[in-house]
């Protein structure tokens, strides 16, 4: 199949300060084991440090949206700090139609610092 761009949308929510969030929208290429692509072209987003308190701030992934027409990806992964995870985002649940997308029901938690890069996947 031909590869086709699309556009994945994510929103971290701050645990701790309510109205708190960090909006994402990335393009993600259709191609196996490419990354996401931040407006900056970065592949990589780091959550910000909070206030400087000893125990660090927590995000959680609150929101992803699939827009548009995957062809070739089916999942993302997920990597924290350069390292894959077990985590993965599934496209097809995640789509701007789907009503309970995967984060609506399932708690990711970030901790500020944290790097973070999503890879495509089949």
């Amino acid at each position: 199949m031909t590869a086709t761009p699309y556009r994945v949308y994510m929103v971290f929510k701050h645990m701790s300060i309510e109205g708190k969030y960090i909006p994402l929208l990335y393009t993600a290429s259709d191609v196996v084991g490419a990354n996401l692509v931040l407006p900056s072209d970065s592949t990589t987003y780091t959550i910000p440090a909070g206030n400087g308190s000893e125990e660090k701030a927590e995000y959680r992934l609150a929101e992803v949206v699939v827009i548009g027409t995957f062809t070739d990806t089916n999942y993302i992964q997920m990597w924290f700090n350069d390292q894959p995870t077990e985590h993965i985002i599934v496209n097809a649940i995640n789509t701007r139609e789907t009503v309970t997308r995967q984060f609506k029901t399932v708690d990711l938690f970030v901790k500020e610092g944290t790097s973070i890069k999503f890879k495509l996947a089949a």
